[in-house]
């Protein structure tokens, strides 16, 4: 066999096997659905600890935004919004209960971005986000120019940590796992300040007195979405059709009222935080 003939046979051997790779995750992802209500119950992954979006209350309930959509999805799906199992996650590891079969979706409050995008498949936003910086309101950080040479904490895998760690190496990063962990941090004094999302950040500085949002819109606006193993197709297609059908009832404004105004108050508009069919 010449040289030519080599490179052609390896031309389609290549092609052969990407088509086989193809193949394989379509017929992986091939009745989702059905593997669904066969279990009798959607897996959905979310926050344990970051109220007020996914929290675990005072009784063991999982409360907040992101499950009040998990049950009305369950709802819809299933004919049953009690059929989910909530499997608690943390920021870092959102991608990985997805790829190791461990939800069929997450909704731990996550953002949009063209890296997560490679790994996972997002459906259409529910929410709009963007970072801010809570700190003491006796020594309030108003400016990213006050953090340079200083210490600011934030969770490992979240857009903050992306966020700075891109475009701020001047800030020293103390990161956490666990929000819980990451805000007593800052009750102790350990940094100067926390970045995270600005939605839990209006909602924190709320909840405890002595703290300030001195920096409440950070980088780009964002969006926040469910998201799915990379590849299953029918329960995306599935999840953009619900979406579509709750933004027609206006299904994400009744959620913020009965989930995130008796926190909030007056002191957001809704529409900075709320997706309806297009981000304002």
């Amino acid at each position: 066999m010449n040289l030519k003939q080599s490179i052609k046979t390896l031309f389609i051997c290549a092609m052969v096997f990407a088509g086989l790779t193809a193949f394989a995750l379509q017929a992986d992802a091939a009745g989702e659905l059905d593997k669904i209500k066969e279990a009798g119950k959607i897996r959905i992954a979310v926050f344990s600890d970051k109220p007020p979006f996914g929290y675990v209350d005072e009784n063991g309930e999982n409360q907040g935004y992101d499950i009040y959509l998990a049950r009305r999805l369950a709802k819809d799906l299933l004919g049953d919004e009690n059929k989910v199992e909530f499997v608690l996650v943390e920021a870092a590891s959102r991608i990985e209960v997805l790829q190791a079969d461990k939800a069929d979706l997450v909704l731990a409050n996550f953002t949009v971005t063209p890296e997560r995008a490679e790994q996972v498949d997002f459906a259409k936003p529910y929410m709009q986000v963007a970072l801010g910086v809570a700190s003491p309101e006796n020594a309030p950080i108003t400016d990213v120019s006050q953090l340079a040479g200083k210490k600011l904490i934030v969770n490992k895998g979240t857009t903050a940590d992306a966020y700075f760690s891109k475009n701020h190496p001047e800030v020293e990063l103390i990161k956490y796992d666990q929000n819980t962990e990451a805000f007593n941090s800052l009750r102790d004094g350990r940094g100067v300040g926390l970045a995270h999302d600005n939605t839990l950040i209006f909602a924190w500085v709320r909840e405890n007195p002595g703290f300030v949002t001195g920096i409440d819109f950070l980088g780009s606006l964002d969006t926040i979405a469910p998201a799915v193993k990379k590849g299953n197709k029918e329960l995306l297609d599935w999840l953009n059709a619900e979406i579509e059908q709750l933004y027609q009832e206006k299904f994400f404004d009744k959620a913020y009222e009965a989930t995130l105004k008796p926190v909030y108050g007056d002191s957001v508009d809704p529409k900075t935080v709320v997706v309806e069919g297009k981000i304002q």
